[in-house]
C-alpha cells in the first residue's frame, strides 16, 4: 500500500504529533512493498528511508497578533492554512491509499478533496491534538469526516467508537534514545547544582507553565528548566525571575539532546489538563525521570501506578506530587523506564496503524 502523511510542521518543527507521524513512518517505510511518502513545509533528509515532499508554509509565530475571527481563532489556523492551500496547488503526490494527518479543518479538508469519491484515498484522522473535530458538531467542525479514526488515548476512544471506524493507539518512544543514563548538565547549559524540575512544553496558556512556575516556586531551592517557546515567553520570564531569581530557565533544545536533557533533571512536571497524548510522558518515563502530572483517565493509562498524580487545578497538590516524584527510588525508575520502553517502542505502535489501514483497505474492497 502507498501511505501519505501530511502536516504542516513535518520536518521543520519537533512537536508531538511530528515526532509521531515522523517515526511511524519511518517504521512503516521498512515493510516489504509498501511506499511510505510525507508532506511537510520542511525538508528531505538523508537519514529517512521515506519519501518526503516539500510544501512552503508561513509559521504560525508571524500570526500570533493577528486578529481572531471564525475559521481563524488562533495562529496555529492561519499557519495550517496557508499549509493547506499550498499543498491543494502543489501538484504533491496523488496516488496515496491511505492519507493521514491531524491537521483540521484544512488539512483534511485539503486530502479529503482529492479525486473523485470513488476514487479518493481512504482518509485517516489521528487525534495528536485532541478529538474536537470528530466529537463538535458546531462551527467548521460539522463538516469533517474520515474512513478511519486514530484516538490516542482511551477517553477518545470511548466517545468516538460509535460514529467512526475508530482504534485505540498510543505515541510512542525510540528506546535507543530514551533510557536511563547519566547526566550531562554542562553540555546542556543547565545549572550544575541542585535538583532540577523540567516543564517540556510551549509557553502557552494550554500547557499552564505559568501554574507549573507557581507550583515549582514554592519547592524552594530547586532549578526550574522550562524548554519550549511561545506567546507567553516574555510574561513567564519575567515572573520565572521574580520568583526564582538564579534557579529559572527557559530555553530550546534540538531533539537529539532530549533524552540528554530527561536524563540530566530530576522530575519531569506536566500539569497540562486534557492533553490527547502527551510524547514527553513516555519519553521521561523510559529515561528514569519521575513524573508529576495531572491525575486524569490518560495518564492512569499511560502510567499505570508509575508517575505521581494530582489535581493540577490545586496548587498544594502539584507541590505535595513533586515532592514524592523527588523522592522516588532508584530502583522504581528502573522498572518504568523497562515498562515504558517495552510497552511504547516505535516498531510495536507502527505495527498497529499499518493493520488498521490495511482493515480499512479490505473493508472498502
Amino acid at each position: 500500500m502507498h501511505i501519505q502523511f501530511a502536516l504542516a510542521g513535518l520536518h521543520r518543527v519537533r512537536r508531538g504529533a511530528e515526532v509521531a507521524f515522523e517515526s511511524v513512518a519511518e517504521q512503516l517505510a521498512g515493510h516489504p512493498g509498501d511506499q511510505v511518502s510525507m508532506i511537510g513545509s520542511g525538508e528531505p533528509r538523508a537519514d529517512r528511508s521515506y519519501r518526503f515532499e516539500h510544501v512552503s508554509v508561513i509559521g504560525r509565530e508571524t500570526f500570533e497578533k493577528w486578529p481572531s475571527m471564525p475559521l481563524f481563532r488562533n495562529e496555529m489556523m492561519y499557519e495550517e492554512f496557508t499549509f493547506a492551500a499550498r499543498l491543494l496547488v502543489s501538484g504533491a503526490s496523488r496516488n496515496a491509499d491511505v492519507t493521514v494527518t491531524c491537521g483540521y479543518p484544512y488539512t483534511n479538508w485539503a486530502l479529503r478533496a482529492r479525486g473523485s469519491v470513488k476514487g479518493r484515498p481512504l482518509h485517516v484522522f489521528v487525534t495528536q491534538n485532541g478529538d474536537w473535530p470528530a466529537v463538535e458538531r458546531k462551527r467548521e467542525y460539522r463538516f469533517f469526516s474520515c474512513d478511519g479514526l486514530i484516538c490516542t488515548n482511551p477517553r477518545y476512544w470511548n466517545r468516538n467508537r460509535e460514529r467512526w471506524n475508530a482504534v485505540l493507539i498510543p505515541n510512542g518512544i525510540d528506546p535507543a534514545r530514551f533510557h536511563p543514563g547519566p547526566s550531562n548538565r554542562a553540555a546542556l547549559g543547565l545549572p550544575a547544582g541542585g535538583p532540577i524540575v523540567l516543564m517540556v512544553a510551549a509557553a502557552d496558556a494550554n500547557k499552564r507553565v505559568i501554574e507549573g512556575l507557581k507550583a515549582v516556586a514554592e519547592l524552594g531551592d530547586v532549578n526550574f528548566v522550562v524548554a519550549g517557546d511561545g506567546p507567553l515567553r516574555d510574561q513567564l520570564d519575567a515572573l520565572g525571575n521574580e520568583l526564582m531569581p538564579g534557579r529559572y530557565v527557559r530555553k530550546t533544545f534540538p531533539q537529539h539532546q532530549m533524552g540528554d536533557l530527561y536524563r540530566s533533571a530530576n522530575i519531569l512536571l506536566h500539569p497540562t489538563i486534557g492533553e490527547s497524548f502527551g510524547n514527553i510522558y513516555v519519553e521521561a518515563m523510559a529515561s528514569g525521570l519521575p513524573v508529576a502530572a495531572h491525575d486524569e483517565d490518560l495518564t492512569r493509562w499511560i502510567f499505570d501506578g508509575r508517575a505521581e498524580l494530582a489535581d493540577a487545578n490545586s496548587q498544594s497538590e502539584l507541590v505535595a506530587a513533586m515532592t514524592r516524584a523527588l523522592g522516588k527510588p532508584a530502583a522504581s525508575r528502573t522498572e518504568a523506564a523497562a515498562y515504558a520502553s517495552e510497552r511504547f517502542a516505535w516498531p510495536t505502535i507502527a505495527k498497529q496503524y499499518r493493520a488498521f489501514f490495511a482493515e480499512l483497505l479490505s473493508q472498502r474492497s
